[in-house]
């Protein structure tokens, strides 16, 4: 073997945990110290300046050039404080990361030397060549003109020597290239949608916010072992691979003490997180060996957003300085808990009311009840949709197991809020809802628990689970982009708003007092809802498939099956009502998902052929080698060979798995040939489901060999070696 696995083991058993660089100060002296924030607004910009950047910012009004060079000019003098020698549009393009091309600050200053400049054309757009990245066809290679133009709302920032300024990326005719411009979109449809509702109830409110706490589940492996896993490097999952004895059956390693190492890269990692102004505030433990989980402090949508992208950058650059490699993959090892990115939603107006809370009297627990009910309908309505959101190659080997929600979109209440969903339905139309009594006096009205956040109950089964005071799609994937599954969930909720507006105001117009038209108008939808995506039972068993299927529901598993549902006619509807996607973007967007689909499993089964070829039948026959020797010489001494009905019984298994091997990794190699001659790219997507599927098949008989090659001879670290290393 070129690379010794046992010296690996053992070089990663003896490193050293490398002592973080911990500033002296407490957490609150170095926040968003690389921020371009409001507090350096107010220090770099003149009172002009910061006047019209905040009215940007806070209500959209645009800048014009003079001020929009001001604001470089301030952006510059506080970078070059920090030593910047570069400046980049920092974007979201549709390959799941992000993507920057720098610039110097210099140019010529006439005199035969240089000088550092910005301005506002340099702040406020760039032109990447938008041919180059997923487009759906939407920018040809001879039409490579795109454009990247600064998002106000999100701060800009600096990476090392770079300042960074987050921008949202479209293609020269306009349509959208990235994940942030339809989120944008979404955010705007959702606050506009809610509040003519919310001034029903408070006329003082201008604003509806989204928001999204996202929990960042992750594994970590050692640098070492992962160089010495093909299938890891490139796939990011392990295609083969025998379970460990031992992994997490005793829910030891679950909120257990954090390993040395993995905490020293926590704590270098916060440091880093929180000098970037990213609120980390949770880390502990997950469920599988070696399986941790990141969780900040509750923010705004398109800010939380573009903070989880920028955490999972800084999260690859800071592991490798400890040793370790971050694994996003949504299932790197199997027979383990695979990783999520529990995005926990709500919606809040700008004078500070939470939607998704109970309030504190009847009026504020009716807005609460209407936006509930409303977010539970366009769930319904569109749960097929979510679920495409949220689907990819990676995240269907997660779905469906092992605290993973299921591929069906319901959602879960708790007995508290289900039973008052039924009540609304009994009881007459002008019946208060109240908080219920601290002394558990009974007061005959629909009653709230005062103490709510702790009256629900969480089901890990649930991909979209009501917490108490906002709702938690569960079923994003760790490595995904949130911003595609909050995009259709916002869109969705707009929509859904929009068409309860429309059916309000005609209860209104009859003359209904608000209380009254407003439950009369929410009660059809209750019946609606409430047998149909609501579900608070075990979304693993067998018996729900059918119930939800029966109801409905979206069942479907096949993610190109899923992709499909994104040009429904009601999808596409729902998009261009909310102005969120043009039919043209809906399509490109498809093409680019079943192109991604197809190629990451395309890659997958080409790693699987040649690590099957190249590794484990090279290793089998050079065991089965040494055995047949053995016997060779057991009957060269003896004369037969009773003595070894074991070796011979083993050198029949291995063989038999090296011929199913050889045929089934030949069997996909032809597979790939008919598939690769597929010129669309939702058939050429289907054909490689079939070959996904196929994957499985020569895994089998590779890990039967795993248990039976001796282990000085097996090629690969194993799972025992990759998950217990810290």
């Amino acid at each position: 073997m070129s690379i010794d696995r046992f010296d690996l083991v053992k070089e990663s058993f003896e490193k050293k945990a490398v002592p973080a660089e911990r500033p002296l100060e407490k957490t609150s002296d170095y926040f968003g110290e690389l921020v371009f924030d409001r507090a350096k607004m107010h220090k770099y910009l003149d009172t002009k300046t910061l006047d019209a950047l905040l009215d940007c910012i806070d209500n959209g009004s645009p800048l014009d050039r003079k001020t929009a060079d001001c604001v470089a000019e301030g952006m510059k003098k506080w970078a070059m404080d920090h030593h910047v020698t570069h400046v980049t549009h920092w974007f979201q393009p549709l390959t799941e990361g992000t993507a920057e091309k720098h610039d110097s600050l210099i140019d010529y200053d006439g005199k035969g030397g240089v000088i550092e400049t910005f301005d506002g054309k340099s702040l406020a757009q760039q032109e990447p060549d938008a041919s180059s990245f997923p487009n759906g066809g939407i920018r040809a290679t001879f039409e490579a003109r795109g454009y990247t133009a600064w998002d106000p709302t999100s701060p800009v920032f600096i990476m090392d020597d770079t300042l960074c300024i987050p921008t949202v990326f479209i293609a020269y005719t306009g349509e959208a290239l990235d994940y942030k411009t339809p989120l944008k979109k979404a955010l705007k449809a959702v606050s506009e949608a809610a509040l003519p509702i919310c001034q029903l109830f408070d006329p003082e409110v201008r604003k509806v916010h989204s928001y999204l706490g996202w929990e960042q589940e992750f594994f970590l492996v050692d640098e070492s072992l992962y160089a010495a896993r093909p299938d890891l490097m490139i796939t990011g999952r392990t295609l083969m691979g025998h379970n460990s004895s031992k992994n997490q059956q005793l829910d030891d390693h679950y909120f257990g003490a954090i390993p040395s190492r993995v905490a020293e890269f926590m704590r270098d990692l916060e440091i880093a997180a929180h000098r970037l102004g990213i609120p980390l505030k949770t880390r502990h433990n997950e469920a599988a060996p070696n399986q941790f989980e990141l969780a900040p402090i509750f923010g705004e949508t398109n800010l939380a957003n573009d903070q989880n992208q920028l955490l999972m950058n800084i999260m690859n650059m800071i592991a490798r300085r400890h040793g370790f490699v971050v694994l996003f993959h949504e299932k790197p090892f199997e027979g383990v808990n695979g990783s999520g990115k529990h995005n926990n939603w709500s919606l809040g107006t700008d004078t500070g009311t939470m939607l998704m809370a109970p309030g504190k009297d009847a009026k504020g627990n009716l807005q609460f009840i209407t936006f509930f009910v409303n977010v539970l309908a366009a769930v319904q309505k569109h749960n097929a949709l979510l679920k495409a959101s949220i689907a990819s190659s990676t995240n269907a080997h997660r779905l469906g197991g092992n605290e993973a929600p299921p591929a069906i979109v319901s959602a879960f209440l708790g007995k508290t809020m289900t039973d008052v969903l039924r009540k609304l339905l009994e009881l007459p139309s002008d019946t208060p809802i109240e908080i219920s009594d601290k002394t558990g006096k009974r007061l005959g009205l629909v009653e709230i628990p005062e103490i709510f956040v702790d009256n629900t109950d969480r089901n890990r089964t649930s991909p979209f689970a009501f917490t108490g005071n906002r709702f938690e799609f569960r079923a994003v994937g760790s490595s995904a982009n949130c911003a595609g599954a909050m995009t259709t969930l916002n869109a969705a909720v707009a929509e859904q708003l929009m068409d309860f507006k429309e059916q309000l105001d005609k209860e209104l117009a009859a003359g209904k007092p608000l209380n009254v038209a407003i439950m009369d108008t929410l009660k059809p939808i209750i019946a609606s809802v409430i047998d149909v995506v609501c579900f608070d039972g075990n979304g693993y068993s067998e018996e729900w498939f059918e119930e939800a299927k029966r109801r409905g529901l979206d069942v479907e598993t096949s993610v190109p099956e899923m992709i499909k549902v994104f040009q429904r006619p009601e999808s596409v509807e729902m998009f261009k009502k909310t102005k969120v996607y043009t039919e043209k973007e809906l399509a490109a967007r498809n093409e680019v998902k079943w192109d991604m689909y197809t190629k990451k499993v395309q890659i997958e089964s080409r790693v699987m052929v040649r690590m099957a070829i190249n590794h484990i039948v090279p290793a089998a026959y050079e065991y089965k080698t040494r055995l047949l020797k053995d016997v060779a010489l057991s009957k060269e001494v003896f004369g037969d060979t009773s003595t070894c009905s074991y070796e011979i019984r083993l050198i029949k298994e291995i063989s038999s798995y090296i011929e199913d091997i050889a045929a089934k990794a030949e069997a996909m190699k032809e597979a790939r040939k008919r598939a690769n001659k597929i010129t669309d790219e939702y058939r050429k997507a289907v054909a490689y489901h079939e070959i996904a599927e196929a994957l499985n098949d020569i895994r089998k008989p590779i890990d039967k060999l795993e248990e039976r090659i001796d282990n000085k001879t097996w090629p690969l670290p194993k799972y025992r070696e990759l998950l217990f290393i810290s």
